[in-house]
This record gives C-alpha cells, sequence and structure tokens, in this order.
C-alpha cells in the first residue's frame, strides 16, 4: 500500500533544515504564519500537509533559493495531483504510480534483483520479450505504453543531474534467458555499456557468493538527501508493493544491501564476467 507520510517526511525535513540554516526558531516560524509552535512541529516531522499559502510565507521567512523553493512546493504539491506520470494512468498500476515518481526524485538509488534485469536497464527488445510471456498478454497497444513508459523512465540514466545508481544482480538474473539469443546478447552488451559509466556502480552476486544473504527477493533503496530520515525501501510483489520509511526498516535494508554488495563481485570483475557472458551468445 502507498504510504501517504512520504513525501511529507521529505517536506518536513527540508523545512526543518532551511529553518535552521536561517537561524529561525520555531516560535518565531509559528508567528510568520500565525500558527502555534507545535504546528510547525508537526509540519517537520512529516505528521501533517501544508498550505501553499503558509509554504509560501515560510519559504520567503527562511531566505530559501529558487530552484531549491520549488523542488519544496512540488513537495507540498505531491499530494493534490495526478503527478507528471498522468499520461501512463491506464499503463500503470495504482501501487507503482507513487514509485515512478519517487525513482525520479532520488538522487541516490541502491538496487538488489534476484531474477531478471532491473527495469530502468532493459532494453526494448528484453522488454517486448518479457511481455510475450505475461499472462494476461497485453494488446499491441497496451505493449507500445508499457515500452514507452519504461524508456521514458530510463531518462535517469542520461540526465545531468540524474540520481547516484548502484546495482547488485544475482547471477541468475543474467543467466535466465528472455527472448532470444540476440536479446540477451544485446542486453548483456548493454549493461557492459552502464557499467562503464562514473555514475553507475554495476556488480554481479555469483552462484558460488560466500555469503547467506542471497535474499531471494528483490528490493530498492532511494534516497533523496543526505539524511537517511527521508530514506524509503519498495518491495514488490506479483499484485502489490510495500512502501517502508521507517528508520529500523530503513537500517536493516541498507545493512542487508551493504553485506550482499560485499559478497558480489567488484564492478570491474563484474563487468568482465557479464562482458563473457556475452560473448558466449
Amino acid at each position: 500500500m502507498l504510504n501517504p507520510t512520504i513525501q511529507r517526511r521529505r517536506l518536513g525535513n527540508a523545512l526543518r533544515r532551511a529553518r535552521e540554516r536561517a537561524g529561525r526558531t520555531q516560535d518565531e516560524a509559528a508567528e510568520r504564519i500565525d500558527a502555534a509552535a507545535s504546528k510547525i512541529s508537526r509540519l517537520e516531522l512529516g505528521q501533517s500537509g501544508i498550505k501553499l499559502t503558509d509554504l509560501a510565507l515560510l519559504l520567503d521567512f527562511y531566505g530559501v533559493p529558487g530552484e531549491q523553493a520549488e523542488s519544496m512546493r512540488d513537495l507540498a504539491r505531491a499530494g493534490r495531483q495526478r503527478g507528471r506520470w498522468s499520461g501512463y494512468r491506464h499503463t500503470i498500476p495504482d501501487w507503482f504510480r507513487q514509485y515512478v515518481d519517487l525513482e525520479a526524485d532520488a538522487y541516490e538509488i541502491r538496487w538488489y534483483q534476484p531474477e531478471v534485469i532491473p527495469g530502468v536497464l532493459q532494453t526494448e527488445a528484453y522488454i517486448r520479450a518479457m511481455a510475450a510471456t505475461a499472462h494476461p498478454r497485453p494488446t499491441a497497444d497496451e505493449l507500445d505504453r508499457q515500452v514507452a513508459l519504461r524508456l521514458e523512465r530510463q531518462a535517469i540514466l542520461h540526465r545531468a543531474d540524474g540520481p547516484d545508481l548502484a546495482f547488485v544482480l544475482s547471477e541468475s538474473a543474467l543467466r535466465r534467458q528472455v527472448g532470444d539469443p540476440a536479446t540477451m546478447h544485446t542486453q548483456l552488451a548493454h549493461l557492459v555499456d552502464i557499467s562503464q559509466r562514473h555514475d553507475a556502480e554495476l556488480q554481479v552476486l555469483p552462484f558460488n557468493a560466500e555469503t547467506y544473504e542471497t535474499a531471494s527477493y528483490g528490493f530498492i533503496i532511494l534516497r533523496f538527501d543526505p539524511d537517511a530520515d527521508t530514506d524509503v525501501i519498495y518491495l514488490e510483489d506479483y499484485t502489490d508493493a510495500v512502501y517502508l520509511d521507517r528508520p529500523d526498516a530503513v537500517r536493516a535494508y541498507t545493512r542487508l544491501y551493504g553485506r550482499l554488495r560485499a559478497a558480489a563481485l567488484g564492478p570491474v570483475e563484474s563487468q568482465h564476467l557479464i562482458g563473457k557472458m556475452a560473448n558466449d551468445l
């Protein structure tokens, strides 16, 4: 299920940092918007929303610069609009809509995938080959929209301000054939290209890895600023997804990712293994 507190917590943390940088107290901020100090406390803890008029007053009071202020206004509006992906509302399941927004906004993404190539790394041929075995099978128009959405999501790989990316892929995700050998060769060659980028780390967890932390399920850690208080863990199953932002859950999955990363081959060794697998095809 979607967690409606995620955006409020992100905005609350941003407001708290802006107030502290400006040297203002919660009492002063409350006086600025003609409210009780407890309201500022609730806002900063993500326990309540904020009117755009009150937000404008606080942003001015804290001296928040233009681009940062606009980003904070976007967070405040997040729960009041369909979002940037509204054109795909018939393609994206309800439980996935919040994820694509969070993915586009994240400044750091850590992704563990045990069985298939992560969506943002898939080639068009791989996407279409996966859909060919789906049940129920999408119509040609539905498939075209699915492909367009996934390719549009991949814009994060090319943006100058895109997120810092790191992936740990189980060897089974690389060896599981999707489509024909030519499709897999192109997909693996694409992964090699991605692994050569300075802003994307790709590691393979081999079958013979010396660890019990193999995790049969995938998960994604999304970070929006250096403050771990706003981190989100995304877990997906066949028909639904869970968004976790509890500090204990974030710590547990962050430690798990660290153990998986430590057990995996290094980036250079992983690149060589994927290249060899591509050549074998």
